[in-house]
C-alpha cells in the first residue's frame, strides 16, 4: 500500500506557482511560439511603438514586453496581442515572452526612433487578472513648493477619472484590443517630453474584486531615457487592502537633465538638501490604509 501511495505522488502534475510569484502561465504542454508582427526592425520616426503578433497556445494570457528592460503585460484575445507603447529615443529592444507548463518562448524586434529623448515615462503594472491597480501621478505645480516645503493639495493630481496633466504629461489608460479601461495587468503609463521642475509622487491605489486578495504592483520609472544621465528604477511591492493606497515613489526634477529618486521600501530616507523637507508629512496625507484616499481614490 505504501508503494502504490508513492507511485501516485510522483505522478501528480506540477503545481502552477502561486498569484503572489508573478503572472499566470498557459496551459499548454508544448513550447510556444511566438510570432512578432510589429515591429519589424529599421528606423523610425514615430513616437509611439506598435507592439503586435501572435502566439500558439491561446491558453496564455498575458504575455510580458520588454522595452529596454521596462516590464508591460499585455493582454492577448484568441492568441493575438497588439498595443502601442511610447518609444524611446535610439534603440528600442522590444521582446516579448510567453510562458506556459513547457517553459518560456520569446520573439524579439529591435527599433531605432529618430525622436527627441523621453525625459519622464512611469509604467504600473499588476500580477493579477480581474483587479483594480490605479496608477496616480502628482504633478509639481507654480505653489506646490515653497521653502522645500511640500503642500500635496496644491500638487496637480493626473489618473484614470482625470488624465489630463496640466503641464502636458501624456497620461495612458489600461486600454488594450478595444476595452476601455479594464481591471486586469495593465499597464498604465504616464509619460512627459517636458516636466517642469519640482517634486513628482508616484502611487498606487488598489481595488480588488471577488476572490482576489492580493496582488504585485511593479513600478518602472525611466528618467532622461537614451541620453547619458539615464536613471531607471523598480519598485515591486505587494497591495492587499482594498482601497489602500501607497507611495511608491518620489522624483524630484532638478533641471537641466538631473533627478533624484527615492523610494520609501527600498531606500534610506534622503539627506540630499534639495528634497522638500516634509517628505514623510506628505506622504501621510498621500497614503491610506482603506476605504479610499486623498483626491478621489
Amino acid at each position: 500500500m505504501l508503494h502504490v501511495l508513492v507511485v501516485i505522488a510522483l505522478a501528480q502534475p506540477k503545481l502552477a506557482p502561486a498569484r503572489s510569484d508573478g503572472v499566470p502561465i498557459g496551459k499548454g504542454t508544448t513550447l510556444a511560439t511566438v510570432t512578432l508582427t510589429k515591429p519589424t526592425g529599421g528606423w523610425s520616426v514615430g513616437r509611439m511603438l506598435k507592439v503586435e503578433g501572435r502566439i500558439s497556445d491561446t491558453s496564455i494570457d498575458p504575455v510580458t514586453v520588454s522595452i529596454n528592460g521596462d516590464r508591460y503585460l499585455m493582454r492577448t484575445r484568441g492568441g493575438s496581442f497588439s498595443r502601442e507603447f511610447p518609444a524611446a529615443s535610439g534603440k528600442n529592444v522590444v521582446t516579448v515572452l510567453a510562458t506556459n507548463a513547457a517553459g518560456t518562448a520569446k520573439a524579439q524586434a529591435t527599433t531605432y526612433a529618430q525622436i527627441p529623448p523621453v525625459p519622464m515615462k512611469v509604467i504600473l503594472t499588476s500580477d493579477t487578472d480581474g483587479v483594480y491597480t490605479d496608477l496616480h501621478v502628482y504633478e509639481p505645480t507654480d505653489t506646490s513648493e515653497a521653502d522645500r516645503t511640500l503642500d500635496p493639495a496644491k500638487m496637480a493630481h493626473v489618473y484614470w477619472a482625470d488624465t489630463s496633466s496640466p503641464s502636458g504629461g501624456p497620461f495612458f489608460l489600461n486600454e488594450q484590443q478595444g476595452d476601455f479601461d479594464q481591471p486586469g495587468y495593465g499597464p498604465y503609463l504616464y509619460v512627459h517630453r517636458a516636466p517642469p521642475k519640482g517634486t513628482y509622487l508616484i502611487a498606487a491605489n488598489y481595488w480588488p474584486s471577488g476572490d482576489k486578495a492580493h496582488t504585485i504592483a511593479t513600478l518602472n520609472v525611466s528618467l532622461f531615457e537614451g541620453t547619458p544621465n539615464e536613471v531607471r528604477k523598480t519598485v515591486k511591492i505587494p497591495l492587499a487592502t482594498p482601497g489602500s493606497t501607497r507611495v511608491l515613489a518620489w522624483v524630484h526634477n532638478l533641471g537641466g537633465g538631473r533627478a533624484l529618486v527615492y523610494v520609501p521600501t527600498g531606500d534610506p530616507k534622503p539627506t540630499d538638501e534639495r528634497w522638500p523637507k516634509n517628505l514623510e508629512d506628505a506622504a501621510k496625507q498621500m497614503q491610506s490604509e482603506g476605504g479610499g484616499g486623498e483626491g478621489g481614490y
